[in-house]
């Protein structure tokens, strides 16, 4: 079942790249007493992604901040290794906080996976968006088609806060 507006995130590990390597985090360790923005994208390196959704999300993200969040978090079922070097590359810097869900363990759990493997993807998430205050979702913009970035993109975030 996908998880809906008002559920409370799943509680699983996710990782992220420290200066002491990939260091795990949960979700109420991340979200808990904040308002977030968590995008979500099917893989890292990928043209879409990386041609326009996370630079969408760090070219607004002083924007987004500005309307109160506290941060934004870019996931991906890639590990934290490449979601560090994906976020250096685009020059994320300490606008994104860059989190890979390297097992897919929050994607199945949130049920938000698909099947990219008829795209040698194997199990991605699907593109959505959240606004998660206080580790519960209070929006979340899915993508009918995960090649598209409408929904979920920074623009439609900024419209929502």
């Amino acid at each position: 079942m996908t998880i809906q507006e008002g559920d409370k995130l799943p509680e699983v590990t996710l990782h992220h790249m420290t200066e002491k390597g990939p260091t795990p985090i949960t979700p109420s360790e991340l979200f808990s007493g904040k308002k977030s923005v968590l995008f979500a994208v099917p893989g890292a390196f990928t043209p879409g992604c990386s041609m326009q959704h996370l630079p969408g999300f760090i070219n607004n993200s002083q924007e987004i901040l500005g309307k109160g969040v506290d941060q934004i978090v870019c996931l991906s079922v890639n590990d934290a290794f490449v979601m560090d070097a994906w976020g250096k590359d685009k020059g994320a810097g300490s606008k994104i906080l860059m989190v890979g869900d390297g097992n897919g363990d929050f994607t199945e759990a949130t049920g938000l996976a698909m099947d990219g493997s008829g795209f040698g993807l194997g199990n991605r998430s699907l593109r959505y968006s959240m606004i998660i205050d206080d580790n519960s979702i209070t929006k979340l913009n899915l993508e009918s088609n995960p090649g598209e970035i409408a929904e979920s993109s920074a623009e439609k975030i900024l419209e929502q806060l």
